[in-house]
């Protein structure tokens, strides 16, 4: 396969761009640029406010993908229930490793930071940048298994933390 494959994706499909997360193509337009036609996918996230136009022959390229599989679902899911799989490395490296993950569009990738920074209640405190990148991590995810299963933001958002809950309850 080539790295310029044009993406198979129509107007009012769910997409995942690595570093914003869930958008929908709203159209696909051409717009001439020093002389040459460009094929653009645009694509709106709804709740950031923001449409980002993207060069079809581009997409493949910078990770745009679409939604995953209830196999991956499930598979994310599964991965919220390991063990924190926390390093000793210092927090910068670390949380440039989180930040990675999360801008890799790979949604097992997410989840394992939502997992590794998840904190109960009578666990300690997270730092502001920890908080961050988990909540980041965490909207990734939670929009991600919303736009698979139909779009229901909040029912997504229930299930994972009940996914999260029962790891809690289990440690």
């Amino acid at each position: 396969m080539t790295k310029s494959k044009k993406l198979d994706f129509r107007p009012n499909d769910y997409v995942v761009y690595p570093a914003h997360g869930v958008g929908q193509i709203i159209s696909i337009e051409e717009q001439e640029v020093a002389g040459y036609a460009l094929e653009l996918f645009v694509v709106s996230f709804e709740k950031d406010k923001m449409t980002l136009r993207v060069p079809t022959n581009k997409a493949t390229e910078i990770g745009m993908r679409g939604l995953s599989s209830p196999d991956v679902i499930n598979q994310a899911m599964k991965t919220l229930k390991g063990k924190a799989k926390v390093k000793r490395a210092m927090w910068s490296r670390r949380a440039q490793e989180y930040e990675q993950k999360i801008n890799s569009g790979d949604l097992i990738a997410i989840a394992e930071v939502v997992r590794d920074l998840h904190r109960t209640d009578d666990q300690r405190e997270q730092s502001y940048s920890e908080r961050q990148l988990y909540e980041a991590a965490l909207e990734r995810l939670t929009r991600e298994v919303a736009a698979v299963a139909g779009g229901d933001e909040i029912q997504a958002a229930k299930q994972v933390d009940e996914v999260l809950m029962s790891r809690a309850a289990a440690a």
